[in-house]
């Protein structure tokens, strides 16, 4: 077995090791950055050192120029900003592999979800975010699906945005209560829109009104590079929201949905224009609609062709749907175990799916020590290369969480700070219809008695008052709806999907 033959830049992953156990320094395993934007897996038990392994994979992809997003489930990724500490296990490591190993910090972005957590906020409207992508998040039937599209169509329509969850909760309620407002484009259903409602309650609770709002990110700040050339890697920071994992994979989704729109078509390309990272990728698949599973294949399928590369880290590849796998092209798989008989079964069925191997796979899968992998990537013609047993680099960051002190001096000093840090709360869908609904509840001011005439034929009895207009009544027959329902009806037959995973895109202010 030899090393990887690699033209061009290259991930460094470690030396090969020989049948004896040794590493051999002059065999050296590596993953072209061509090849990145076929995406990979990370898999392995814990405490095999996986996550040590998506570090050591972005530290040098970030070197090279490539920006990275990493998504921080545990907090363990934070050491990024801080140089390595030297000790024996890691020069020992350094001279097994021929690595010249040096403590060095990256370029790092801390990024939170709306505030949860130590972070730069990022947010999303919800118009940007739009109908399909989030039916397929709450996890709503066909009908549903389109009753959603049609909320937004009459919102857009009618010029009220929707930016945040109120916005949204608050048309519902007022179509629920006016159906004759989508006279002539459709209707809403009582039922249908009680389904709506009570998702939209349920995603709530679990912290959604924090990613929606403004200023919403844009998806370009995570294509930066520093001005020596280093690719900056983003962090996002979820362990506050570990519990919530429809609110992150929310967001995960719209990420590359919107990226996925924003970036040109650059086919292959000598490195990619970013690489992503999902660590505790289970958390994203588990308990997943059929459409948001397919809405990810969909995703990973078609982001290569953007130079954007997808990594999944997991502990089995039983964890990442079969559809997703097979278009994963690198496979770093680190030590698995077979403490009972499902781990058994898991371990087979890992073996299945690596190429023929001169390994004996089933057991050296279970004899890997900490830091090894087997490994499998495509070669520039596109076929997998041989498996290969290698002995990793170590990690120049931190390999544990960088400081308090040093996460916040880097969040302080982010330039995106000043960009998102501050939550903006303009007129919106809300405040229009409350603002509507408390004009025609606001009762007249009471005229003072009218001064008797002095002279002159008696003044007719005055007439009785007319019973007062329910709000509903009022808001049918003011200017302003008779003038929304002539729009929405001149508006018919124009197409109201968006695009094939739901984003509306606006121009960028």
């Amino acid at each position: 077995m030899k090393g990887y033959d690699v033209e061009g830049p290259a991930l460094e992953l470690g030396a090969l090791v020989r049948e004896d156990g040794t590493a051999d320094p002059s065999e050296q395993i590596r993953i072209g950055l061509s090849t990145l934007n076929r995406h990979g897996l990370v898999a392995g038990a814990t405490g095999t050192g996986k996550t040590k392994t998506l570090q050591l994979m972005a530290e040098q992809l970030a070197a090279q120029g490539v920006p990275v997003f990493l998504a921080d489930i545990k907090g363990d990724l934070s050491g990024l900003a801080s140089p390595g500490t030297a000790a024996d296990r890691v020069t020992r490591r350094a001279a097994e592999v021929g690595q010249a190993w040096q403590p060095a910090a990256c370029p790092v972005e801390f990024l939170s979800l709306g505030g949860l957590g130590a972070g730069v906020p990022i947010r999303a409207t919800m118009t940007a975010f739009g109908p399909t992508l989030l039916a397929k998040v709450l996890g709503l039937n066909e009908t549903q699906e389109s009753s959603l599209g049609l909320i937004f169509y009459f919102a857009d329509k009618n010029g009220m945005p929707l930016l945040d969850l109120k916005d949204l909760i608050a048309v519902i309620q007022y179509l629920t209560a006016t159906p004759e407002a989508l006279s002539g484009i459709g209707g809403l259903s009582a039922a249908t829109a009680g389904v709506i409602l009570r998702t939209l309650t349920n995603f709530e609770a679990q912290g959604a009104e924090a990613f929606f709002g403004e200023p919403e990110f844009d998806v370009r700040d995570l294509l930066r590079v520093t001005p020596d050339g280093h690719g900056m890697i983003s962090i996002l920071e979820l362990p506050a929201v570990q519990d919530r994992p429809q609110l992150f994979s929310t967001f995960l989704m719209w990420l590359l949905a919107d990226l996925f729109h924003v970036l040109p078509e650059v086919g292959d390309v000598d490195k990619p224009k970013l690489v992503f990272f999902f660590d505790e990728a289970h958390l994203l698949f588990d308990d997943a609609s059929k459409a948001f599973l397919q809405s990810i294949t969909q995703t990973v399928r078609l982001i290569r062709s953007k130079g954007v590369g997808v990594f999944f880290v997991t502990q089995t590849p039983k964890d990442v749907p079969g559809d997703v796998l097979a278009q994963l092209g690198a496979r770093v798989q680190h030590a698995l175990r077979a403490f009972t008989p499902q781990d058994a079964k898991a371990l087979k069925a890992t073996v299945s799916t690596f190429p023929e191997s001169a390994y004996d796979l089933e057991r050296l899968l279970t004899e890997l020590g900490t830091g090894e992998a087997v490994v499998t990537v495509l070669s520039e013609t596109g076929a997998p290369t041989p498996v290969a047993w290698t002995r990793l680099r170590a990690p120049q960051t931190l390999m544990a969480p960088s400081s308090p002190d040093v996460v916040q001096s880097v969040i302080g000093a982010s330039p995106l700070q000043q960009k998102y840090g501050t939550a903006v709360d303009r007129e919106s869908a809300y405040e229009i219809l409350s603002t509507k609904l408390s004009d025609q509840q606001r009762p007249e001011t009471p005229a003072g008695p009218a001064p008797e005439a002095p002279r002159g034929p008696e003044r007719p009895r005055e007439r009785e008052p007319e019973p007062k207009q329910s709000v509903l009544e009022s808001v049918l027959e003011s200017k302003e709806f008779r003038s929304m329902a002539r729009s929405a009806a001149s508006a018919l037959g124009r197409e109201i999907t968006r695009s094939i995973f739901g984003t509306a895109r606006r121009g960028r202010r």
